[in-house]
């Protein structure tokens, strides 16, 4: 199984705030943002594993700014790290001036998707290869994201989960 970039798994989708998309302040429900997110998200992971994907978690949302009615907002979607039959996805969204036309960044999340088979059952994705010093920023922190997971799920030693201790030395 040939290792992926990130570039390969970007994923751009853009679109506009409907009236009906808004809660009473005019302003983007977070869960259709969360619904948009998990679209683009799932396209960058199966563009990277070429297999089925379903949503594992959403290990972490920032709302850092509302999003108006009538702002187009696009979402950037990359796998930031692979494991074994999982992918971290990264995202960040921007929104788009109305009279100006420049981009800020507006919310970013994380994600987790798995690579299944026709039965559901998970498979083997290929290894993620960083490229810009942002990719290899985040598929570091992908690993201390895990470990921090898996320690609070009880599924892993705290003692076992080095980069997290790495951290604290």
């Amino acid at each position: 199984m040939q290792p992926r970039t990130a570039f390969q798994s970007k994923t751009i989708v853009t679109d506009l705030v409907l009236p009906s998309e808004t809660n009473p302040i005019n302003n983007l429900f977070g869960g259709e943002l969360l619904a948009r997110m998990d679209r683009a998200a799932s396209i960058a992971a199966r563009r990277h594993s070429r297999r089925i994907v379903v949503t594992a978690s959403v290990n972490h949302v920032a709302f850092n700014r509302s999003v108006p009615l009538g702002s187009v907002v696009t979402i950037e979607a990359k796998v930031s790290r692979a494991f074994t039959s999982s992918m971290e996805v990264y995202m960040d969204v921007w929104i788009e001036d109305r009279e100006s036309g420049e981009c800020i960044k507006a919310n970013e999340a994380i994600y987790t998707f798995v690579a299944v088979d026709e039965t559901g059952r998970p498979v083997k994705v290929p290894e993620l290869v960083p490229e810009t010093e942002l990719e290899k920023e985040r598929f570091d922190a992908a690993l201390r994201r895990k470990q921090l997971s898996l320690v609070l799920a009880g599924k892993m030693k705290p003692s076992n989960a080095t980069e997290l201790k790495a951290l604290f030395e």
